[in-house]
């Protein structure tokens, strides 16, 4: 069954003849578990919409040590910076999964932006969660120690989750090593930091995934440790 692309963040609010007009201007395609689908550096500019899965925004250190800078599911893009500006790509892109993507050229994306004023003030917004993204990012390593980026992760994990009792689960547990990717540590840091919440009560991992009792406690327990 084909997947709509009502389901894109940025074609939000579009009606059904607009999205039609849309569906003119893209190629569809299916990338594996783990196949590459923005490669670093490349001079493409194509910008990938993901109608299913999932993908992760990865960079290289200088001593070739992988970092996750994001993971973004069905509704996402990626790639339309390149699109904007016409520089080489600043990052690589994964698929996590089995991903559907509509693929949309740097010039038929022009076209949108300007046919469907809605889809550019959409795309101004996922460009300023972008930058915020990056400027959170930027604190959370110049100020606090490996430990605190790792609690400081799972809170913000756990803050999306939280529900009414103030708990959150995260399903599936989060991996080790991703974690350790989008904080810029190491696997065993974030092993041995998970054992600490644990033993203080603050997660449990359960059949269903990683459970906070107390969304709150944690945040606490992460300001107490920065000072």
């Amino acid at each position: 069954m084909m997947v709509e692309l009502s389901v894109v963040g940025i074609l939000a609010g579009l009606d059904d003849a607009a999205l039609a007009d849309v569906e003119r201007h893209i190629n569809r395609k299916t990338f594996s578990s783990g196949a590459q689908i923005i490669e670093p550096e490349s001079d493409s500019s194509d910008v990938y919409l993901i109608l299913s899965g999932k993908v992760r925004i990865v960079n290289y250190s200088v001593s070739g040590r992988e970092i996750t800078l994001e993971e973004i599911g069905a509704g996402g893009c990626v790639g339309h910076l390149s699109a904007i500006d016409g520089e080489p790509r600043s990052a690589c892109v994964l698929a996590v999964n089995n991903t559907d993507v509509a693929i949309v050229s740097p010039a038929n994306f022009e076209k949108i932006v300007k046919n469907h004023p809605s889809v550019a003030w959409n795309v101004i917004h996922e460009l300023a969660r972008i930058v915020r993204t990056s400027t959170r990012r930027i604190v959370d390593v110049s100020t606090l120690g490996a430990n605190e980026r790792v609690v400081a992760e799972i809170l913000r994990c756990a803050q999306t989750y939280i529900i009414d009792d103030g708990s959150a689960l995260l399903s599936p547990v989060p991996v080790h090593s991703d974690i350790a990717g989008r904080v810029s540590t190491s696997r065993e840091t974030v092993a041995r930091v998970m054992g600490t919440l644990a033993r203080k009560g603050l997660v449990n991992k359960i059949e269903t995934g990683l459970h906070v009792p107390d969304v709150r406690r944690l945040e606490e327990f992460l300001s107490e440790s920065i000072h």
